[in-house]
């Protein structure tokens, strides 16, 4: 069907004059360009170690909760059971982590760093600290509390 010539912008060559087609006023468009931002700097920030946004926060967790079983990793990432598995099987095989079964209840599984995570987890979180700065620089300081607080309504 053709198109009425008064109903859009005429075709371009050029892609950089896109209408933007209402995104422009979607908070949820502007939530996945800061995302697409932060993982970016993330993600060059941590190629040294190779290690995504979801696999730090887990060796911080378990370094600051040590023995804490893979199901609470789960809850506090807001994952599920097993994509944790799989992603701690693969710290484990890095050498970053070892499971050791409860003594408590043998079904569940206490994660610990091992001396090379704990030295991973710290030197990944100089350079979070310095990729954090790199964002939160870009309000003061009641404005990043004001949009941590906006954002925590949403995620609840």
């Amino acid at each position: 069907m053709a198109r009425s010539s008064t109903a859009a912008k005429p075709q371009t060559d050029s892609f950089d004059e896109l209408d933007d087609g209402g995104l422009e006023s979607l908070l949820g468009f502007h939530l996945r360009m800061a995302n697409v931002a932060v993982y970016r700097d993330f993600a060059a920030s941590m190629s040294k170690f190779d290690l995504t946004q979801r696999q730090a926060a887990t060796l911080a967790l378990i370094e600051a909760n040590p023995g804490t079983p893979q199901v609470a990793i789960a809850a506090t990432l807001g994952s599920d059971r097993a994509t944790i598995m799989a992603m701690v099987d693969r710290l484990e095989a890095r050498g970053f982590l070892t499971r050791t079964r409860s003594r408590s209840d043998r079904r569940r599984q206490e994660l610990y760093l091992t001396p090379l995570g704990q030295k991973v987890c710290k030197d990944a979180k100089k350079l979070i600290t310095e990729h954090e700065k790199r964002f939160t620089s870009m309000f003061s300081p009641e404005e990043l509390k004001a949009f941590i607080d906006g954002l925590r309504r949403i995620h609840g």
